[in-house]
């Protein structure tokens, strides 16, 4: 279970932001390491104090542990024949690391693995930053690889992700006074990214934009027909991200008269730094500030029973598939893309072609 991670204390948040702004895959950065530096330099008791207000560290590791348990709980009864299944979670900044699961996996004597991002869209700077670490773990720690892996790369069109999510937004609905029930804009919110990766074909906005659709439409099924909007947040650096910043977009809503908004974190399933502050403490205040008298913001996925649901349902589907890959995983976007994501392709493809080979060598008869 692969994600970006997060820093379990307060001493963790320094290394935790310089691995991030030294990840070439998430931001380019002019002399990467000076400037790199210097802006974590610059923000690390901003950022700790961010921290420190939601309780002194991410609850992301607590959350992905718990969707790890539930759902092999349900894969080792709904699918017993490719049982007993276990998980192991794999952080991109902090620990658990990536390194860490592998060596874990190779002690515990798997021969198959699922690599299973938790970014439900796709983007080369979250999957692909990921995918390019396990490529280099592999190479370190499995020369001669033992483990053979396949790949759950992008999920945000599952229908029971997109119900999971629609629950989460009627649940606020609801709670908005009658009077504006029905006119309250709904904003998704999701992570922004860098134009120089969106300008290179990254798909992550196309599919954020239809996770949003899915849900609209399954909101419209339920009979809420709200106006709503997309947009970004968490732009950081001196680069120039995709907009419009959720920030702003609240502040626009207040100015022409809005006094209620219901916020839903699209691109998040687990709570982190991004909702517990970002949205409920930082955009709050703003909302405040801006005279939102109803600021309520969709719950994150955390440990909803329907979403650990569609996180088994996804994988046993993976299963049943004979491990399928993505086509998309496999398409090169148009713009120039960096040596690592090539070489992470190639060995994604050697594991495809080991797949097929093994599930074409008869298998021998069974004798009593």
């Amino acid at each position: 279970m692969m994600n970006m991670g997060g820093p379990r204390t307060l001493d963790d948040v320094k290394p935790f932001l310089q691995n991030i702004f030294l990840d070439r895959d998430i931001i380019k950065l002019p002399a990467q390491r000076l400037l790199g530096q210097f802006i974590v330099n610059r923000r690390v008791n901003k950022v700790k104090d961010q921290y420190r207000q939601i309780g002194g560290g991410s609850p992301i590791e607590k959350w992905t542990r718990a969707q790890g348990e539930g759902m092999v709980d349900i894969l080792n009864r709904t699918s017993p024949k490719t049982g007993p299944h276990s998980y192991y979670v794999g952080f991109r900044y902090t620990e658990p690391s990536i390194s860490g699961a592998l060596e874990r996996m190779l002690q515990d004597g798997i021969d198959h693995v699922i690599a299973f991002t938790q970014y439900q869209q796709y983007s080369g700077s979250t999957t692909g930053s990921n995918l390019n670490e396990l490529y280099r773990a592999q190479k370190r720690l499995d020369p001669q690889s033992r483990l053979q892996w396949s790949f759950i790369d992008r999920w945000g069109s599952h229908p029971k992700l997109i119900r999971a999510f629609a629950d989460r937004v009627e649940d606020q609905v609801k709670r908005l006074t009658e009077s504006v029930r029905q006119t309250t804009p709904i904003i998704f919110s999701a992570h922004s990214l860098p134009l120089n990766v969106v300008d290179r074909g990254d798909p992550y906005v196309s599919e954020v934009g239809g996770t949003v659709a899915y849900v609209v439409d399954e909101l419209r099924r339920r009979g809420i027909n709200n106006p709503y909007r997309l947009t970004w947040q968490s732009a950081v650096g001196p680069l120039r991200w995709l907009g419009p910043q959720t920030e702003s977009a609240i502040e626009a809503y207040a100015n022409i008269g809005y006094k209620s908004l219901v916020m839903v974190p699209i691109a998040f399933t687990s709570d982190h730094i991004e909702t517990l502050f970002e949205l409920d403490i930082e955009y709050g205040e703003v909302a405040e500030k801006a005279g939102i008298a109803q600021y309520l913001r969709a719950e994150a996925l955390n440990d909803h029973p329907p979403f650990i649901d569609a996180l088994a349902s996804i994988v046993k589907e993976h299963i049943d598939s004979g491990f399928a890959t993505s086509p998309q995983l496999l398409l090169p976007d148009p713009g120039i893309e960096s040596e690592q994501t090539v070489l992470t392709r190639k060995w994604i493809m050697s594991q495809i072609e080991q797949r097929a080979r093994l599930q074409s060598i008869p298998k021998p008869p069974r004798t009593s």
